[in-house]
């Protein structure tokens, strides 16, 4: 009774699975491959030049990348940052980034001397010893070379090392665009007796 009833069944699927066998269409289809590996390195393109050699600031412009290939940070660098991986590369560290001298405590007579070639510098004090205290930023400039920590009281003195003239100052330190000298904003500092200053 059940062979009777699958017989049918069986006889859809062999007419089927025996029936004529249609072939799939087969498409090409034509592209152009191009040659992806990068050319060699040209010793004439990206020439890159030393720490030594860097005289102007058109030599801080990278030679940038081959085409087809991803630039490294020599070739692309610019500006500053090229300098420091220029100076990196020849063992020079261009922003002199040595921690501070901690193994004393500046006093005014010697303060601890922080070398700077723009107008102002910030400094970081952790006390003495090293990390005896939270940092205390500290601004030192030209004009208010020497500064005092609050926590642990020891003294910075900035020394500057920029060009001694500036073409856009006058002989009494005014800005020749605006007549009025720069005055800083005041703080609580400002309020401070003379006589306290600096002790």
């Amino acid at each position: 009774m059940f062979a009777r009833a699958l017989a049918p069944a069986v006889r859809r699927f062999a007419t089927t699975a025996a029936g004529p066998v249609v072939g799939r269409g087969f498409a090409v289809s034509a592209f152009a491959r191009r040659d992806t590996t990068p050319a060699p390195y040209n010793s004439n393109h990206g020439k890159v030049k030393t720490f030594a050699e860097i005289k102007t600031q058109a030599d801080l412009l990278g030679p940038g990348a081959l085409p087809g290939t991803v630039p490294t940070d020599i070739e692309q660098a610019t500006g500053l940052e090229r300098l420091e991986i220029l100076g990196k590369m020849e063992g020079v560290d261009i922003f002199d980034m040595r921690p501070l001298d901690a193994s004393r405590k500046g006093t005014m007579q010697d303060p601890i001397v922080v070398q700077s070639f723009g107008e102002e510098r910030y400094l970081g004090c952790t006390g003495c010893p090293a990390d005896s205290h939270d940092t205390i930023w500290l601004t030192v400039s030209r004009d208010r070379p020497l500064e005092r920590c609050p926590e642990c009281g020891g003294v910075y003195k900035m020394e500057f090392l920029g060009p001694a003239d500036d073409h856009h100052h006058d002989e009494h330190g005014h800005d020749e665009h605006h007549p009025e000298p720069h005055k800083d904003p005041e703080t609580f500092a400002d309020f401070v007796k003379p006589e306290y200053r600096y002790q």
